[in-house]
């Protein structure tokens, strides 16, 4: 919505009533929008703060008509809103205030951001799309500016949920092969550029088939939702990345990892699952569900696919030795220490 109001067009004389008319009208209208708007003179006091915006931010208009205090509105303390940044043709400070962008092809003065705001009076959080944009009198004077505010929290959080879904897997409640998939190639290329260590870790689980067919799908799922907490324990810097990437396969990308560290966050792991006892067959059955692991560093290799495929042939070099190993690119064996379960 562009923010700018009709400029004002000359009239013949004897039109002053019928001007004064114009003016009530527009400000009824302005009054009775169903956006939250107000309006702001040259000075930077309100002019007009309508019904909606009263219900938006709880400050009732005749708190704030004629006042320059206005921010307290949107802000614990004294900052600019958009339309005093209109006023003060300061468009460089909408950024400050979050997601900015101009409409020059509509209106060379006209902000907009969007931006997370916790409302003082209401205590509410709430995502709004913000426009303002001047009024300009007949002979092209500025003589007041307009904010307009959308509140968007409904749309934002359905947004954040989506991304949640797309890049997620529902049942772990970690990243999913879409993610993985995408997260790798990116880290890759920034091990490639900056020359630092980025270590793989591809994980499946043993007996697991075995645990589904005797306890049931229900026991599988807590199954692997206890190896996706005792994976995501171990990757838990910011820039790491637990991922589920099939049915009982797993993965941990580790930015800016050495190898030695690799193997020792993956014999982590491989412990945890291994002192959590996960039954894969019902009693007197002493068969439990392990996990294998396979680690590969990247460098050395001539490309992210042959990263990948030579965590997976550790991965299955682990499974070859009778599960319950850790197995570093080069079919090396990591040191198994005995477990210390509580």
């Amino acid at each position: 919505m562009d923010a700018t109001l009709p400029i004002a067009r000359p009239r013949p004389s004897g039109a002053v009533a019928g001007e004064a008319g114009d003016s009530c009208f527009a400000a009824r209208l302005m009054e009775h929008l169903t956006t939250p708007a107000f309006v702001l003179d040259v000075q930077g006091r309100v002019l007009i703060w309508n019904r909606a915006c009263e219900r938006l931010t709880g400050c009732q208009a005749g708190e704030l008509i004629g006042r320059g205090d206005h921010w307290k509105a949107f802000y614990d303390r004294e900052r600019p809103c958009l339309a005093d940044l209109v006023i003060a043709n300061s468009s460089g400070e909408a950024e400050a205030l979050g997601r900015a962008s101009a409409g020059p092809e509509v209106n060379p003065h006209r902000l907009s951001v969007e931006t997370w705001r916790v409302m003082p009076r209401t205590g509410q959080r709430l995502y709004l799309a913000i426009d303002a944009g001047p009024i300009f009198d007949e002979r092209g004077q500025l003589t007041a500016a307009v904010e307009t505010l959308r509140d968007l929290t409904a749309n934002k959080l359905m947004e954040v949920e989506l991304s949640t879904l797309a890049d997620y897997d529902a049942l772990t409640s970690i990243a999913n092969r879409r993610t993985f998939d995408r997260r790798l190639v990116e880290e890759w290329s920034r091990a490639g550029r900056s020359q630092t260590p980025l270590s793989l870790l591809l994980i499946d689980l043993d007996r697991f088939k075995q645990c589904n067919d005797n306890l049931g799908h229900a026991a599988g799922d807590r199954c692997l939702q206890d190896v996706a907490q005792s994976i995501r324990s171990e990757a838990r810097r910011r820039d790491d990345l637990a991922a589920r990437i099939g049915g009982d396969e797993f993965a941990a990308l580790l930015p800016n990892t050495p190898i030695e560290a690799a193997v020792a966050i993956a014999e982590r792991i491989r412990r945890a699952v291994e002192c959590a006892c996960l039954p894969a067959g019902k009693p007197p059955s002493r068969a439990q569900v392990t996990i294998s692991v396979g680690v590969a560093a990247s460098r050395g290799f001539s490309s992210c696919e042959a990263f990948f495929a030579a965590a997976d042939a550790a991965l299955y070099g682990a499974k070859r030795l009778g599960r319950n190993w850790t197995v570093v690119d080069g079919d090396r064996r990591a040191e198994r220490a005995p477990p210390r379960c509580a």
